[in-house]
């Protein structure tokens, strides 16, 4: 079992940066992958980055590839979630998710992760 806890949301201004945590609950953190989403008003939530249980790869969504930075601390079992460059388009409740590095399902599969936060909104202005 994982508990996620996200926190890092604000309201910035365009162009500006925030940087979103996922802390998790228990000792194995770093058999986890996680998985950033995104949800905006209206709209579907959608895959955002996705990071290995070791650390040692990633995904990223085309829309956020180049602003975006993904990284994890197991020693603190959290991940992190840099945001830069922000566009009011980034406007979400940003979702981080869990599943086993058992897991072989697609990464951007949301039905593949069987542990989520509570969410953490970000609001970008212009």
């Amino acid at each position: 079992q994982v508990q996620l806890v996200e926190s890092g949301g604000d309201l910035v201004q365009a162009g500006g940066s925030l940087r979103l945590s996922c802390a998790a609950s228990g000792r194995t953190f770093n058999r986890y992958h996680v998985g950033w989403f995104r949800q905006a008003p209206g709209k579907e939530r959608e895959f955002v980055v996705f990071i290995f249980a070791s650390g040692g790869g990633t995904y990223y969504a085309d829309s956020v590839k180049g602003r975006f930075t993904v990284s994890r601390e197991n020693a603190k079992s959290t991940v992190y979630l840099q945001l830069n460059s922000l566009k009011p388009q980034d406007t979400a409740v940003y979702y981080c998710a869990a599943k086993p590095m058992s897991s072989s399902s697609y990464y951007a599969n949301e039905d593949s992760y069987p542990y989520w936060g509570q969410g953490t909104q970000v609001t970008v202005s212009s």
